[in-house]
């Protein structure tokens, strides 16, 4: 059996899980500042990453994309996965949310 230190209590089942939970409340806090730094931080894209997702935006499919641009559908799924990747999202719901709340795209209105 190990003694405890001058001056410090012995460590029980109550104190261990203390310090467990001391533990996860400091790592939630840090993942927290983390996210909302990757948030915050701005996210740089090509010309033709904007190009592609203002075309999302406005509603067109890979295929109506690629004939526009003049590039492979193969193309417009890459840029559009590197744009995913870029904006830490996992479908186009977010895509278009992170696009609008990031200023990447913007309404055009009708007429």
């Amino acid at each position: 059996m190990v003694e405890p230190l001058a001056g410090t209590k012995p460590m029980t089942a109550e104190s261990d899980s203390s310090v467990k939970s001391q533990e996860q409340q400091e790592r939630r806090r840090k993942e927290g500042r983390m996210e909302s730094w990757s948030k915050t931080r701005p996210v740089s894209l090509t010309e033709r990453e904007r190009e592609i997702l203002q075309l999302v935006w406005g509603g067109l499919k890979n295929r109506e994309i690629g004939q526009r641009l003049k590039i492979s559908i193969k193309t417009v799924e890459a840029h559009r996965a590197n744009i995913m990747k870029k904006l830490r999202v996992s479908n186009a719901a977010q895509l278009l949310r992170e696009a609008l709340e990031g200023g990447y795209v913007h309404f055009r209105r009708a007429g």
